[in-house]
C-alpha cells in the first residue's frame, strides 16, 4: 500500500482524524520563533499545525501525500481567509532546493532507511538561525496503545537525531505525555521532542 492510499484511509475516517487543535508541543515553541516567518510543515496531514502557524503571521507551506488530508487543510485555510501552499507527495521525493526560516512535523512515519535522506533535506532547507521542530513516537511507544505505528521501523530513538543535523544545535528529550489529539492519539505515550537550530 502506498502512503497515498495509508494516509487516505486514515483521513477518511473522521472530519479530523487527528483533531483541529495544533500539536502542543509545536504550539509551545511559538515565542521561540519570533523574528522567522517561512514556516513548512512536513507530513502535515488535515492542516491542524499549519492553521495554527497561518492564524500567527507565517508564510506556510504543508506537505503531505494525502490528497484527502490536503483538501481538508485547503478548505479550512479557505474558511479562515489564510493563504496556506500546499504540496501532495511522498516525502522521499521532496526537493529540498527552496529554503525555510522553520520546518515543523508532528509524528512523521518515515522509516529507518529514509531518514538520512530526509534529514539532510531538512538540514539543507533551513535557513541560518533557522529551527527544525517536531515530535515523534518512541521505539518504546510500542507498549502504549494511544496510537502510532506498531512497526519498529517507524518509531524513533534520540540518537536517530543526534546522529544527524552536524551543523545544528541539538536540543532532544524522550518524554511520557498525554495526549489528546482527535480519535487518532488519545492517552499517555513515549514521543521524543527535538528542536534543533542551524548554526
Amino acid at each position: 500500500m502506498s502512503q497515498k492510499e495509508f494516509w487516505n484511509g486514515k483521513f477518511s475516517k473522521a472530519d479530523y482524524f487527528y483533531g483541529t487543535k495544533a500539536n502542543e508541543f509545536l504550539s509551545s515553541n511559538l515565542q521561540l520563533l519570533n523574528n522567522h516567518k517561512k514556516l513548512l510543515c512536513l507530513g502535515e496531514g488535515e492542516g491542524r499545525n499549519a492553521i495554527f502557524f497561518a492564524r500567527n503571521g507565517f508564510e506556510v507551506s504543508a506537505i503531505d501525500a494525502s490528497d484527502v488530508g490536503l483538501e481538508k487543510l485547503d478548505l479550512k485555510s479557505k474558511e479562515e481567509n489564510l493563504e496556506i501552499k500546499t504540496f501532495c507527495m511522498d516525502l522521499n521525493h521532496w526537493d529540498d532546493s527552496l529554503k525555510y526560516d522553520v520546518i515543523v512535523a508532528s509524528y512523521l512515519h518515515m522509516y529507518k532507511n529514509e531518514r538520512e535522506s530526509l534529514f539532510e533535506k531538512i538540514e539543507n532547507s533551513l535557513e541560518s538561525n533557522g529551527y527544525f521542530i517536531g515530535e515523534f513516537f518512541s521505539t518504546k511507544q510500542l507498549t502504549y496503545n494511544s496510537g502510532g505505528p506498531k512497526d519498529l521501523d517507524l518509531l524513533y530513538t534520540i540518537e536517530d537525531f543526534k546522529n544527524h543535523f552536524n551543523s545544528c544545535e541539538k536540543n532532544i528529550t524522550q518524554e511520557i505525555v498525554i495526549l489528546d489529539e482527535g480519535i487518532g492519539h488519545q492517552g499517555e505515550a513515549c514521543v521524543i521532542r527535538v528542536v534543533i537550530k542551524k548554526r
